[in-house]
């Protein structure tokens, strides 16, 4: 099957135009310092969100805490860090009837998506980043992506290492690097075409219905280490924007390594992620629990070209292996019977300085047959075109091989 998404558009508007309008009032620096072309994150924007978002230029309203008795003051930006953002969608299939009987072809999405964002500095060491959104297949507003987070610095092994706590809802949306299911590519696709039925865990199985506590460091710019634990956070059976892949047993742990070099003028990150946990099914608050172990690897590599271009890959690969004990997972699994999983996900960016993409990209996702009705393969061709800094219109086509 092919199913060519033929137009979006997503604009972010704000009092500023220069920029994702809070974090760009807030540091006083264009989009382009912070992002290739959103929301691909450069160097310094992987390093103002791992600095926890806190980096400012704007005037500040302080207070000593002397009126309370010498207590410890506060600092307050006096523009708040609001945002919004604006996504529709049009979609052509070639295949109507992957479309199912209750979706017309030639698909208008207005809006297919529509975001406000508080996001920014709350204090001189702690930032946050949160969406609120409605989406048209639900028609209604979800507590979105957020993370909020702690950070310092220290001297370790005679050079500076970031450390820091993050709070957050969506194992990697803490992430820098674009390789991961939060950020990964393609950034934005149709609602309406067919996709393959089958994710990982991993791969927003958990997506706005945990709550995760972790720590980060990146050690002399260089090592980056990250440990979390993930609680459900559903009262009753589970929510959040992918069904419901069930309720967390106690807590599932995250973790995050990786380390990022540059040669010349060339970047390379390598990392691994992973997470395990025991989940009861949707239709259950306790009873028996599925088990779900996640590891993947990645990769990410930038080149400035010609001046203001640039060249950026990215690859990840996911392998799950899933213990049902439940009846409920995959074709029916229990006692402890295990199915695998892979996911893997390649894709390449020309970027003609900061106004306009091309992108090419190659998805699969196979495994045994009690987990996955079906493989899937194909490819993305995607190109895009940025007038203004802040606003973007894209063209993006998928076939099935």
């Amino acid at each position: 099957m092919k199913r060519p998404s033929v137009i979006k558009g997503a604009v972010l508007f704000s009092t500023n135009a220069n920029a994702v309008p809070s974090f760009a009032r807030q540091t006083g620096l264009p989009c382009q310092a912070c992002h290739t072309v959103f929301p691909e994150l450069t160097a310094f924007g992987r390093s103002f969100k791992l600095n926890g978002y806190t980096l400012t230029g704007l005037r500040q309203i302080e207070s000593t805490g002397a009126a309370a008795g010498g207590g410890g003051g506060v600092k307050i930006n006096e523009i708040p860090p609001l945002s919004a953002m604006l996504q529709v969608g049009f979609t052509n299939v070639a295949n109507d009837a992957a479309l199912g009987t209750n979706v017309q072809n030639n698909n208008v999405e207005f809006p297919q998506q529509l975001s406000f964002f508080f996001a920014g500095e709350i204090s001189p060491r702690m930032g946050t980043f949160m969406q609120f959104t409605y989406s048209q297949p639900s028609d209604h507003f979800t507590w979105d992506n957020t993370d909020v987070r702690y950070a310092n610095h220290t001297t370790l092994f005679g050079g500076d290492t970031i450390y820091g706590v993050t709070l957050n809802n969506n194992p990697t949306v803490q992430d820098v690097w674009n390789t991961v299911p939060a950020w990964g590519f393609p950034f934005a696709s149709s609602d309406t075409a067919g996709t393959p039925a089958y994710s990982a865990l991993l791969d927003g199985g958990l997506a706005q219905d945990v709550v995760g506590l972790g720590a980060y460091t990146l050690v002399n710019g260089h090592l980056y280490i990250e440990a979390d634990a993930y609680r459900s956070a559903h009262l009753g059976v589970p929510g959040g924007t992918a069904g419901g892949a069930g309720t967390i047993q106690n807590v599932a742990p995250y973790w995050r390594l990786a380390w990022q070099q540059n040669f010349g003028a060339n970047y390379l990150e390598v990392g691994t992620l992973g997470m395990y946990a025991r989940l009861t099914p949707s239709t259950y608050i306790n009873g028996l629990s599925d088990k779900y172990t996640d590891v993947g690897v990645d990769a990410q590599y930038e080149r400035p070209v010609n001046g203001n271009d640039m060249v950026s890959a990215h690859m990840l690969y996911l392998y799950e292996n899933v213990n049902g004990y439940s009846g409920t997972v995959g074709s029916g699994l229990v006692n402890g019977e295990s199915a695998q999983g892979r996911t893997l996900r390649l894709d390449s960016t020309y970027h003609l300085g900061h106004w306009a993409t091309g992108t090419v990209a190659y998805f699969q996702k196979t495994g045994n047959s009690a987990l996955i009705t079906g493989d899937s393969r194909g490819y993305i061709l995607q190109a895009s075109y940025l007038p203004w800094e802040n606003t973007k219109f894209t063209a993006q086509y998928t076939g099935y091989t």
